[in-house]
């Protein structure tokens, strides 16, 4: 991988990462592909309306269904999705501690329940680095400890202890691997732990980031807590991280969040919010959020966003979405999906604009007076 600084403005920076299969400008949203598609789109619709240089999939969904050897056999997650560009798949930690009822965490790792038929599995740092092996993603992300929000601080101290405890592991496992011959093309992403609390994610960062990652992410964040919490949190642990690697805060989030990170030093950023909310009849737009199953929006002949250059816009008007939304249309979710895509797509394009320009600030400014803010 090889990852260089383009220009920071004010904090925020604009890097160019490049991968063995793509080129990747940030600030950068990740579209989550959590079972190797995103949500009611194919990979031409990817191709043809969002143009994402890199996507997620997940390594739990993936691991038990269809399973890490049939994804190898199909020619690994760019053959067997027909998507060309960047992977990062995550290490589904996190999957694994939320979906199951009966999760247990120990020194070796997780053992859980799937999801799917209740049969029991155990993760290890290196049992999920040999499943992303499989999956052949360009960047792989760590089995870490996560803590759900609020917890105490022995909780979160024995959380961090274990996160680089198995980072350790990780990474002396990945470079013996890449010696031998496996994985060469792929990337290895840590991640920092510790709540809210800043102590704990200065340890965390610190302990982390001596290590030979090619990239740092920070994790356990948007679970809850206050928004202004999260911009602090993450504020305080940029400045641990190494200016030279990329930063990648998982989970995160809204239009809103995504610029006050932006200008927090963050260059990566996934979420399921602009998929699961064009679903659910939310579709962002420069304004703010409307609300698409609205009878206001009945005989409604303009587009969602009338400043939108995507398809769905060029298009179709807000009475025909409405229409195709009320009727449980699947075309609806093709559609809605797109547009929200399209918005986070732009939307990092045009930060990375105005910090190649040197007006963050003012792009900030009128982001928010746009909005009524």
């Amino acid at each position: 991988m090889q990852f260089q600084i383009d220009k920071i403005d004010v904090g925020a920076r604009a890097c160019t990462l490049k991968t063995a299969h793509s080129t990747i400008y940030t600030p950068v949203f990740m579209p989550v592909g959590t079972l190797g598609a995103i949500k009611a789109l194919d990979s031409s619709d990817l191709e043809r309306f969002i143009q994402p240089e890199i996507i997620l999939a997940n390594t739990y969904h993936m691991y038990l269904r269809p399973g890490g050897d049939v994804v190898r056999a199909m020619g690994k997650l760019h053959g067997f999705t027909k998507f060309q560009k960047s992977f990062l798949t995550d290490s589904g930690g996190f999957q694994a501690f939320s979906l199951s009822d009966h999760v247990k965490i120990d020194e070796g790792g997780i053992t859980f329940a799937s999801h799917i038929d209740g049969s029991k599995h155990y993760f290890t740092p290196k049992k999920v680095i040999d499943i992303q092996h499989q999956l052949g993603s360009d960047i792989m992300m760590i089995l870490d400890d996560l803590v759900a929000l609020p917890a105490t601080k022995k909780r979160i101290e024995a959380s961090i202890e274990r996160t680089t405890r198995w980072a350790q592991q990780s990474i002396d496992y990945f470079r013996e691997k890449q010696s031998e011959g496996v994985g060469l093309e792929q990337n290895i992403f840590a991640i920092i732990q510790g709540g809210t609390d800043r102590a704990f994610r200065k340890r965390s960062a610190s302990e982390l980031c001596t290590m030979d990652y090619d990239g740092f992410a920070i994790g356990g964040l948007s679970v809850g807590e206050a928004n202004s919490i999260m911009y602090d949190t993450v504020e305080w642990t940029t400045q641990f991280m190494p200016k030279e690697k990329p930063r990648y805060l998982m989970g995160v989030g809204t239009p809103e969040d995504l610029v006050e990170n932006v200008s927090r030093g963050v260059d990566m950023f996934d979420c399921v919010m602009p998929t699961r909310n064009a679903r659910n009849g939310t579709l962002f737009t420069g304004f703010g959020k409307i609300n698409i199953k609205k009878s206001a929006y009945t005989t409604d002949d303009s587009p969602i966003d009338p400043e939108c250059n995507c398809m769905v816009c060029q298009k179709y008007s807000r009475a025909y979405l409405r229409h195709l939304y009320r009727a449980k249309e699947m075309s609806y979710y093709r559609l809605g999906t797109i547009h929200n895509l399209y918005y986070y797509q732009q939307l990092m394009q045009e930060m990375r604009e105005a910090i190649l320009q040197a007006r963050f600030e003012e792009f900030k400014r009128v982001f928010y007076e746009k909005r009524g803010v």
